[in-house]
């Protein structure tokens, strides 16, 4: 073999190395940057990439997928001095692939230091009892901050989030006994209360049922009033027919008016409960009487139905007496 081919067979061997050397694979996800004599040039897409061999090199390899960051735990004092230790989770993603590489040394150390600060200068303006109960406002104000102060370094802060927020041990049972206090209070305050409204209820259905039985006593007194009030309308009228009837010399009308009473007397008498024996200081011979006007008056009327009315002439009965 003469010496020319040896050369070329060099210069192929030579050239293929060259371009071996300037072939790079760029995975999915990620960017490399080049570097000329030391100068950032252009970042090369993922797949197939070519570069100058000793001439041009790849800088850094830059993951462009959304990453996730742990914020380690630290002790913060809050407005109100209390310690508390508290950690959280950063997501971010790389867009800018230079400034990223070439604007900021350890990009995720300076994300972490960046998280570490701002959470205690956000907790360190609240009061203990928001930071417990407000974790979405933390998280939107440190989401503000940190964008915004990583932004010149070509990267997306998506999501901060709060883990843990915890108290000292003694400070943790202080809450535990007043929140236990509280619901005492709240379960003392309400007995209280259901025992005002139970006695509320029962003085109104008193007052009710005192008001329905008053109501109730008058409307008895009316009508009892009501009925010896007709009562007395019929014993006047009746007194009064007695009265024209004696006055037109119908004497038969006050036999049967004191036979009526005294017959209503008698039975009030028998009729006691406690009247065994009735004594009657009075003669019979009365009663016999009065009985004989009434059958006088039963005569006179039947017989004046019989006759038709023909005969306008009225016997007169008798009031037998009795010495």
């Amino acid at each position: 073999m003469s010496g020319f081919a040896i050369v070329v067979i060099l210069l192929v061997i030579f050239a293929l190395v060259v371009v071996f050397m300037g072939v790079t694979v760029v995975p999915q996800g990620s960017q490399f940057t080049v570097e000329r004599f030391g100068r950032y040039t252009r970042s090369l897409a993922p797949g197939l990439g070519l570069i100058l061999p000793f001439v041009d090199r790849i800088g850094a390899r830059l993951n462009m997928m959304e990453q996730v960051l742990d914020i380690p735990t630290q002790e913060v004092i809050t407005r109100d001095n209390a310690m508390v230790e508290v950690d959280g989770v950063l997501f971010y993603q790389v867009l800018d692939a230079a400034k990223a590489a070439y604007e900021v040394r350890d990009l995720e150390r300076a994300v972490q230091n960046l998280a570490q600060t701002n959470l205690r200068t956000v907790l360190g303006s609240m009061d203990l009892d928001n930071a417990l109960s407000n974790r979405d406002d933390i998280n939107v104000r440190l989401l503000h901050v940190i964008d915004q102060a990583s932004t010149p370094w070509g990267i997306k802060v998506t999501r901060v989030e709060i883990k843990d927020i915890t108290p000292p041990v003694d400070l943790v049972e202080a809450m535990a006994r007043q929140m236990k206090a509280e619901r005492e209070k709240r379960a003392v305050v309400l007995e209280a209360e259901g025992f005002r409204q139970a006695e509320i209820l029962k003085a109104e259905g008193e007052k009710k049922s005192a008001i329905l039985e008053a109501e109730g006593r008058r409307e008895a007194a009316y009508r009892d009033a009501e009925a010896r009030e007709r009562l007395a309308q019929a014993e006047a009228k009746a007194t009064l027919d007695v009265s024209e009837a004696i006055a037109k010399g119908d004497m038969q009308s006050i036999n049967y008016f004191v036979a009526q009473k005294y017959v209503e007397a008698m039975k009030e008498i028998g009729s006691a409960r406690n009247s065994k024996v009735v004594l009657m200081p009075m003669e019979a011979s009365a009663l016999i009487g009065s009985l004989g006007g009434i059958g006088s008056i039963a005569k006179e009327v039947f017989g004046n139905n019989n006759t038709g009315g023909s005969s306008g002439t009225r016997s007169t009965g008798s009031v037998p007496s009795s010495e």
